[in-house]
């Protein structure tokens, strides 16, 4: 595929876009760097397996918890793309907001416009070509170290980050190496790679005939209109005056007027660009414009797809907010231990008593130390029974695990039938569980 050399295009599209990118550009540097509840704002942390997002944290035991994230993630992407085509493409995608915002920029502020990039390109090597191409990916590679720290930022923690860069890659040879992958990813895809990576990589471009449906917005010629082209002195044919600008801006080399393409973005550049060419030939705007398929005009968001990716789209999100409302900060599982169901032993004034032995499981699911402490029923304690353990209260360090032994001591009175119910309480600093569970003994 032959290079594509964008012209550049001013407008009221290209404004905005060039407000979201900014905006997503510095949120893209910002968020590892906010604090929420002590935490990071986003940190997925692979290697401890430990995940915070917005203020929760999770570790690998969560991992379904994880899959309502990632599908409430698809299921956004498929509705937004059913109401307005292509615009996570067009608008959002990382691969257009750093070229379009950032490494087209450089470029043409080094090497000037798309003609005269293209000469560049194709004339012999010389001082001022050395030059301009040395300054070029001089400033790519300041730039795509800066995108790669902070990318790396969001698997390690901004505090490792920042103690990384002050010390040798020596001492973190695995984080080096992913950052070093990472930075020559993105200095080939965006330096060089880009409007490739749309048309061959990219997989979303070809799910679009699926997520798509005849209503959905999409970035279209109106034919009816602008058909058949025309030149600028003969008025008796369509609006199109076939100055092919459309084409010259598009940043991956399509012609808008053959119709709906895979590799069409929709970053409405030839809308701009058309609009302009249309004021200047006393034509109203709107030759190339959102519209749907079906109507040529804006549909209504009321329809059967997107009201069916809406629908899962609420039920994931409201799943995902009950199961993180009810989540405990320390899990809790309790088990009887294997082998006799209960032992009877004297105790120093030789009088019987039973003990029940179990395994307590407990897992801190928070990003903070935390103390636990088990109680029993305080009617069921007046009457001598009695928690033993060497290991309370627990202390749990950040997502540990611990497994210990809980014994409970008791006298024959309470048994009824050779068992009877008891309330264990499981206090944290900042959640008070109970849990019912059966204590056994001989039958009197």
């Amino acid at each position: 595929m032959a290079k594509v050399y964008p012209s550049d295009v001013k407008g009221p599209f290209r404004d905005r876009r060039t407000l979201v990118s900014a905006i997503l550009f510095v949120i893209f540097l910002v968020l590892p760097w906010i604090k929420i509840r002590g935490e990071q704002a986003l940190l997925l942390d692979i290697g401890h397996r430990r995940f915070s997002i917005l203020g929760f944290s999770f570790w690998a035991h969560d991992a379904p918890l994880l899959l309502f994230v990632v599908g409430i993630v698809i299921l956004a992407i498929a509705l937004f793309t059913a109401l307005f085509g292509r615009v996570w493409c067009g608008w959002a995608c990382p691969q257009t907001v750093f070229i379009d915002l950032i490494y087209r920029r450089i470029e043409r502020w080094i090497e000037g416009d798309a003609f005269v990039r293209k000469r560049l390109d194709v004339g012999n090597w010389n001082e001022v070509k050395i030059a301009k191409k040395s300054a070029k990916w001089f400033l790519y590679v300041i730039v795509s170290l800066i995108l790669s720290h902070s990318f790396l930022a969001y698997f390690v923690g901004t505090q490792a980050l920042s103690h990384m860069i002050a010390s040798s890659p020596v001492n973190n040879p695995g984080s080096f190496m992913v950052m070093l992958g990472m930075f020559g990813l993105v200095l080939f895809d965006f330096g060089w790679f880009r409007e490739k990576f749309c048309i061959y990589v990219c997989p979303y471009g070809r799910l679009q005939s699926v997520l798509l449906d005849e209503y959905s917005w999409v970035v279209a010629y109106d034919q009816q209109r602008g058909e058949p082209r025309r030149g600028v002195s003969d008025l008796s044919k369509g609006d199109c005056v076939a100055c092919n600008r459309c084409v010259q801006v598009c940043p991956t080399g399509i012609d808008i007027r053959n119709g709906l393409q895979l590799e069409c973005i929709s970053c409405t550049a030839c809308m701009d660009a058309c609009d302009v060419v249309m004021s200047k030939v006393g034509k109203p705007a709107g030759l190339i414009r959102y519209a749907s398929r079906a109507s040529g005009a804006l549909s209504s968001i009321l329809r059967p797809r997107p009201l069916f990716y809406l629908s899962i789209l609420a039920v994931l999100i409201t799943g995902f907010g009950w199961v993180v409302h009810t989540r405990r900060p320390v899990e809790t599982v309790m088990i009887r231990a294997v082998g006799a169901p209960y032992q009877t032993i004297l105790r120093q004034d030789q009088k019987p008593v039973i003990v029940n032995h179990f395994h307590l499981d407990l897992q801190n699911q928070t990003m903070e130390p935390q103390s636990l402490y088990v109680e029993i029923d305080p009617e069921l304690a007046n009457q001598g029974v009695e928690i033993i353990s060497a290991n309370l209260p627990v202390r749990l360090t950040a997502g540990q695990f611990k497994r210990i032994d809980l014994f409970v001591q008791f006298g024959t009175h309470i048994l009824s039938d050779g068992k009877a119910s008891v309330t264990f309480r499981f206090i944290s600093p900042s959640h008070v569980e109970e849990k019912e569970e059966r204590l056994v003994g001989p039958f009197k």
